[in-house]
């Protein structure tokens, strides 16, 4: 399944049960770096797949995702304890097509565009405009009449959508289809959320792998009819030997995995630390673009990403924990106390490095690639 971001999975996380005692002697850093490498490693796997690898298969390979997710929630929830928290959840055969089935629906178009904007677009450029995932949501809830209209988030909204218009003008290899499925991919998305919020407004109760197992058979049976028709007729078992069926399942089992990572964060650690790494995570992400697949980031890019990428932290924390998190950093500095302080400021620091990484790669590959030029132009 493609990849989603933990900022958008904090809708789903009502139901979530308290830690075993094993992650419980487990430092929480251990699960922040698990969810950051999983998120990260199938977002690069499926771009890997679906452009490098020349897989361009892309409902193929969600509906693959989502059969797979099936086949493991199913095991996990005949053998382990795992999925016990799905008896709590009040559901029937009507329940489940009403409510399950129009948020696999929605969840399936937000997966399907986004493995297409894979086929045209970086990687780097994709994560930049998932920045403005939040305004989408936000005006999706204004819409549906989930929450009253606020000025100020407002505000904040466009700050981060004035940062991606001139990250998005900046863009070297812009491509107008992809953009358009990738900014398709986001509206899904945001809708599916507002539907989930919805329906976990009631006595609906789910952490994210009971969602998985809830919503990947209706995905897995709803892509599959999109796969049929647009796919499988130009679709060949030479183009699955050519990939790899272990290439396939590995695939599959990262983004499962990636569910899994998710669960097990929930409840570890604060807000204000998971809003960070999700931040780290996304900067790292465009690095490993511009390293693995040497996609190039520009001066204008770097400025408007950064614009975006701070209004979007002052969105999910606010002034005041922001200002909480600047008075940490000073008791540091001044005191070098080990404690949740530190924390918070090496993983401002962590940040910090990573954007300067990101302005030193972007700059060294800017100077090392030719401009484009178009003969009588």
């Amino acid at each position: 399944m493609a990849a989603q971001d933990k900022d958008a999975r904090t809708l789903e996380s009502g139901g979530a049960t308290g830690p075993t005692p094993l992650t419980a002697r487990i430092h929480p850093a251990f699960f922040i770096i698990l969810w950051i490498a999983m998120s990260s490693s199938v977002i690069l796997f499926n771009k890997w797949v679906l452009a490098s690898a020349n897989f361009d298969f892309p409902l193929f390979l969600t509906t693959w995702h989502m059969v797979f997710a099936t086949i493991m929630t199913q095991i996990l929830a005949r053998s382990t304890s795992v999925l016990d928290s799905r008896h709590a959840v009040p559901m029937d055969t009507p329940t489940y097509v009403q409510a399950i089935v129009p948020i696999g629906c929605v969840f399936s178009l937000s997966l399907i565009f986004g493995n297409l904007a894979y086929l045209y677009l970086s990687v780097s450029f994709i994560q930049m405009l998932k920045a403005t995932n939040v305004a989408a949501t936000l005006l999706a809830t204004w819409f549906f009449g989930m929450a009253a209209p606020d000025g100020k988030k407002m505000l904040n909204v466009l700050v981060i959508v004035f940062g991606i218009v001139i990250a998005s003008f900046g863009e070297l290899k812009f491509d107008l289809i992809g953009f358009i499925f990738q900014v398709s991919g986001i509206v899904a998305e945001a809708v599916r959320l507002v539907m989930v919020q919805r329906l976990l407004s009631g006595d609906f109760k789910m952490d994210p792998l009971v969602s998985v197992y809830y919503y990947a058979p209706a995905c897995a049976a709803i892509n599959s009819v999109f796969t049929l028709f647009f796919e499988i007729p130009r679709m060949s078992m030479d183009d699955i030997w050519s990939l790899g069926v272990f290439t396939l399942i590995a695939n599959a089992f990262i983004a499962f995995l990636l569910n899994v990572s998710v669960v097990l964060l929930i409840g570890k650690t604060s807000a204000v630390v998971l809003t960070l790494s999700g931040v780290l995570k996304d900067i790292l992400l465009v690095i490993s673009s511009l390293v693995i697949f040497g996609d190039p980031v520009t001066g204008q890019q770097y400025v408007g990403y950064s614009i975006a990428l701070g209004g979007l932290v002052y969105y999910k924390l606010g002034l005041e924990k922001l200002q909480a998190v600047a008075a940490d950093a000073r008791l540091y500095l001044s005191q070098g106390r080990g404690n949740m302080s530190s924390k918070l400021v090496q993983a401002v620091i962590y940040i910090a490095l990573a954007l300067v990484g990101l302005a030193i790669l972007g700059y060294w590959k800017g100077a090392n690639t030719a401009p484009v030029t178009t003969p009588g132009v």
